[in-house]
């Protein structure tokens, strides 16, 4: 479940390279909900493997929550439509 969260997260972090781009950046609405699943696989991934082997789903946290934070402060700015 670990590599899952981390596959994800790798996934959501190029949909959002690929909506930082102009005129795409309405692109973030889809976004935003596919990190938080994202996130949400990596949450439990943490609580229900042994705490040698959560560096996967600790990875994927991360890349998630970023990919979140980026995508809300890409939507305050343009507001989604830019």
């Amino acid at each position: 479940m670990g590599l899952l969260s981390l596959l994800w997260g790798i996934v959501a972090m190029l949909w959002m390279v690929l909506a930082l781009i102009p005129l795409l950046g309405a692109m973030n609405w889809l976004v935003i909900p596919f990190a938080s699943i994202g996130a949400i696989l990596a949450a439990i991934a943490i609580a229900f493997t042994r705490p040698e082997s959560r560096g996967r789903a600790k990875a994927g946290l991360v890349l998630n929550g970023i990919v979140i934070l980026v995508g809300i402060a890409r939507l305050s700015l343009g507001g989604g439509i830019v």
